[in-house]
């Protein structure tokens, strides 16, 4: 295991302590927390490799619908990362180089992100849902160089083309024999040595260079309805650190065991199943199913011990209309986001587990901004205050200046959050725009009461609209 080094470990370490000293204690924790702002730091190195020295303790624990289950230990995953940064290094995979990831809940995901981050490759997340036309735009305008998915999406990238190395996961090579297209790469050649490295042993990774905060480490192609998706640009803090924030909400602790039902290539899985719960080193818990079953995930929960459970609100929706009394031993925190759950829900969640579901909000763009913390009062159908980190504006929608009790959602970057995207990649116009007069701007609107709390009212478009809307109804009465 190498670090580089750079101080940021140590940083980061004080920040992360000082929010689980005060999780409960919302004031200290706003007040006093300061993002820590490393001029180098690469989490894969200077984190997640420094808590993984000799630690056994699980750090994924992964259990299909068969009922067969996969552990990896911290120093396992570690070992194993660095083995795949060796590989990928082989392959051709250098420090700036674009990697689509498109694979399920499986180990080589979270192995595959490590090594990336070690090699300072920018990975792009991919749903398995994709189809062609999508791979396209992300090969194209995400200028990818490398792909790796299962075997069964392989045919996808028939039709999509460009230079760039195929490697499947789960299967033997393909030779080229049917017209044409492209061999793929076997993975499974990751767990020999490494051919190029021979002075080192197979679980040794040396970096080929620093990593420098600002440095590209994700690109996020977010989901759209009338334009082309937006390419969401984080850096190698703006997730890792900015996800402290993240982990503050959930309530993680170290040795807790963490269920957040998101599927991969989504923003929502990088934060809950990779940042916020290996910040507090947690255990990673994975249920994969073909069809939701609530009794079976709550047969799962209780065998797999989980401690904190983040599930959307179609998950709660469902869950409800099961006997939650089947889960013997619920979990300590229970979060949700995405959209306002309905009081029912919260309700019979609290009669039946003795639990009450917290909100949070927050978008690809950035971690947790809004949030119910652990320990503080909750009002209905309130997200929450700003989590510690961020300064939280309400913009007037017509003066475009802040403090408004009801208004855009923004983000003061005088006091500059860390959880904040770098841009919008390769759009500086789009990135100009949300980011004008010195706020960036969700899109979103909310209302803020005299304690603090904001409520989501709707998307600004929306809400707009519908103003418009009600206004030109006003005056046709008053003509009429």
């Amino acid at each position: 295991m190498t670090t580089t080094g750079t101080g940021g470990t140590e940083q980061f370490r004080t920040a992360r302590d000082f929010l689980l000293r005060h999780r409960e204690d919302y004031a200290a924790a706003y007040e006093g927390f300061a993002w820590p702002r490393p001029e180098r730091f690469n989490w894969a190195l200077d984190w997640f490799d420094v808590i993984a020295r000799d630690n056994d303790n699980t750090a994924l624990h992964i259990v299909e619908e068969d009922g067969t289950e996969t552990r990896v230990s911290f120093a396992a995953m570690s070992a194993r990362s660095d083995r795949v940064a060796n590989w990928l290094r082989a392959q051709g995979v250098c420090a700036g180089d674009r990697i689509v990831v498109m694979l399920g809940n499986q180990v080589e995901l979270w192995e595959i992100a490590l090594a990336a981050m070690k090699l300072r490759a920018i990975v792009i997340p991919a749903t398995p849902l994709l189809g062609p036309v999508d791979l396209r735009d992300r090969i194209e305008r995400g200028s990818a160089r490398h792909v790796i998915v299962r075997p069964e999406d392989t045919a996808k990238f028939d039709d999509v083309p460009g230079d760039y190395t195929r490697i499947v996961v789960g299967a033997d090579s393909d030779s080229d024999g049917d017209g044409g297209r492209a061999a793929w790469i076997s993975y499974d050649g990751a767990d020999d040595a490494p051919d190029h490295a021979p002075d080192h042993a197979p679980d040794t990774f040396e970096p080929d260079g620093v990593t420098h905060a600002d440095d590209p480490l994700m690109l996020y192609f977010t989901s759209g309805t009338t334009a082309r998706p937006k390419l969401v640009e984080h850096t190698h803090v703006s997730y890792p650190i900015g996800h402290l924030a993240t982990m503050y909400w959930i309530g993680l602790r170290p040795g807790d065991v963490h269920l957040n039902i998101s599927s991969p290539g989504w923003a929502k899985h990088a934060w809950s199943n990779l940042f916020a719960p290996w910040n507090a080193e947690a255990t990673v818990f994975i249920y994969n199913y073909a069809r939701f079953d609530a009794a079976r995930l709550m047969s799962a929960m209780d065998r797999a011990g989980v401690t904190s459970f983040c599930a959307p609100p179609t998950v709660w929706r469902m869950l409800i209309q099961a006997d939650l009394t089947q889960l013997r031993t619920p979990p300590r925190e229970v979060v949700a986001a995405g959209e306002p759950l309905n009081p029912e829900v919260i309700e019979q969640v609290r009669r039946d587990w003795g639990v009450v579901i917290r909100d949070g909000f927050g978008q690809t763009e950035t971690a947790v901004q809004v949030a119910n913390s652990p320990g503080q009062q909750l009002k209905p159908g309130s997200m929450g205050r700003p989590t510690p980190g961020f300064a939280v504006e309400l913009l007037d929608p017509i003066t475009g200046k802040p403090g408004a009790q009801e208004g855009e959602i923004s983000l003061d970057l005088g006091r500059h959050p860390v959880g904040l995207m770098a841009g919008y990649h390769g759009d500086p116009e789009r990135t100009a725009e949300a980011m004008a007069g010195g706020y960036y701007r969700t899109g979103d609107i909310g209302s803020r009461d005299d304690d603090g709390y904001i409520t989501y009212v709707g998307r600004a478009d929306d809400v707009f609209r519908a103003s418009r809307s009600v206004g030109i109804s006003f005056l046709i009465r008053l003509a009429a």
